[in-house]
């Protein structure tokens, strides 16, 4: 324990001392991530959706623990990302609809950021601090979160409150998470304890904002979605029997990361046979053998934005006749998926054309009878919403006619991902079993139609087949022991 005791002085020394030589170099070495102009904007026309006399409370995510004391790579809450460009945990927005007064503080604006802590810096990295905040964020009325508890903004005097607590957070204090988040949570609802809270319309205002995208996140979203290409082109060249589902995802992930993605977008999918009829296969720990499908299902984040686009191939490099078959099924699907892709139209009219392709081809093979046995092996629907999350916010009902249900509005990214799945066992042919097959492609919705953003990854068997014969520049791994 005393030997305990010393290294822990010496570490607080030390962390001091590297702490005090820490030059003050920028957060953020990228440049073209969003402009705190753009967050502005965002804050502006959140504000003209907000009703008379009300306000808004925006939560930075919580810090994730994966185990003992390690922590998941920090993920911003996308609302709060959107609306100011911070990148840190424990720190939350107020907006208001009209100016107000707080102290010596007046504006529609008020944030609060966690505190600089140099010997926490020189561990886990730079902070912007509230001096940050207003120099690189342009946010003007900024202050600690320490200080909240204190900080002289009636709520009293707004008619409701909106927000909503970061995903995955219940009310109560979270042991696993740190206390100044929390800690602001509960002021929060201290605060507002006597007013009306409406989250869900907090999470509709957002979705009207985020659903249609701006050209300066369409910068971002192409390249997160150019990357992917990139990766899925990679992993074609190397693709050989006897590699295995990781070392593929290796490939993958290795391109977005030396292309500039920071993070995946979610769980990289990288299953073959039996493994390509799981949707969301994230085990990729099998063996890859001759006359595999291999279906591979990923997205590179850049900047907060993913894409999201999965390909299917034949592990030696030639498509099988039925898994041909399958494959020219699911690509007529998705062409039918890209035609309903128009502006101001019903959004279930993408999933609906390309059903009917995939039950007209599966009894026409002998596989599926009708539209019951064609969801066996299709059921999922086609498309979803993209951006900040690669399920992102969109606008689910339809006010002016609710049986139409949402529309696709001009500059809204979608996905559109038709598949096949069937499993052995099934009550078909044999020679069908263990054939997956899922074609996805990330769609911008336009004035006058569509743009498939993600075709710089080959998509048709001859294309594919053509590529695969490619030499990669990735050397090929030992064989598995």
């Amino acid at each position: 324990m005393k030997h305990f005791s010393i290294l822990l002085i010496l570490f607080c020394q030390v962390s001091v001392v590297i702490a005090q030589q820490l030059p003050e170099l920028p957060q953020l070495y990228d440049k073209d991530f969003l402009t705190p102009q753009f967050h502005a904007g965002r804050r502006a026309a959140l504000r003209e959706l907000m009703p008379a006399n009300t306000a808004v409370v925006v939560f930075a995510n919580p810090e994730r623990n994966r185990n003992n004391d390690t922590d998941f790579q920090y993920a911003q809450n996308p609302n709060f990302y959107y609306l100011t460009g911070y990148p840190e945990p424990n720190a939350l927005l107020v907006i208001t609809k009209d100016e107000v007064s707080a102290g010596t503080q007046k504006g529609t604006e008020f944030f609060f950021a966690q505190e600089r802590d140099l010997r926490r810096e020189s561990v886990t990295g730079r902070r912007l601090g509230k001096e940050g905040v207003t120099q690189e964020l342009k946010i003007k009325n900024a202050n600690l979160g320490k200080d909240f508890a204190n900080f002289p903004l009636d709520f009293s005097r707004f008619d409701s409150v909106f927000y909503v607590l970061p995903e995955g957070v219940v009310n109560g204090r979270d042991p696993r998470n740190t206390a100044e988040l929390y800690d602001l949570i509960e002021q929060v609802k201290a605060k507002t304890k006597n007013q009306k809270v409406l989250p869900r319309t907090f999470v509709s205002m957002m979705a009207q904002l985020r659903q249609q995208k701006l050209p300066e996140e369409m910068v971002l979203l192409r390249r997160a979605i150019d990357i992917t290409g990139q990766g899925h082109r990679e992993v074609m060249k190397f693709m050989d029997p006897e590699i295995t589902e990781y070392q593929a995802q290796a490939v993958m992930e290795y391109t977005f990361k030396s292309y500039g993605s920071e993070y995946v977008g979610y769980g990289s999918i990288a299953g073959g046979a039996e493994n390509s009829c799981i949707l969301h296969y994230i085990t990729n720990r099998r063996t890859l053998v001759d006359g595999d499908l291999f279906l591979t299902d990923c997205g590179a984040e850049y900047h907060g934005y993913t894409a999201d686009i999965t390909r299917t191939l034949p592990v030696n490099g030639k498509f099988s006749p039925e898994q041909k078959a399958i494959y020219e099924l699911v690509l007529a699907a998705q062409e039918a998926g890209f035609a309903a892709c128009q502006p101001n139209k019903p959004y279930r009219q993408v999933h609906q054309a390309a059903f009917k392709v995939v039950q007209e081809g599966l009894i026409r093979l002998g596989i599926a009878t009708d539209s019951l046995t064609t969801r066996k092996y299709f059921m999922h629907g086609t498309a979803h919403s993209l951006g900040l999350d690669v399920h992102d916010a969109m606008v689910r009902t339809n006010d002016k006619n609710p049986a139409m249900g949402p529309l696709m509005l001009p500059n809204f990214v979608t996905t559109v991902e038709p598949g096949i799945y069937i499993p052995a066992n099934s009550p078909c042919d044999p020679k069908w079993w263990n054939i997956g097959v899922r074609i996805e492609d990330d769609v911008l919705v336009t004035e006058t139609g569509h743009e498939v953003l993600s075709l710089g990854s080959p998509r048709t068997v001859a294309d594919i087949e053509q590529l695969m014969s490619e030499k990669s520049d990735f050397k090929k791994p030992p064989r598995r022991p």
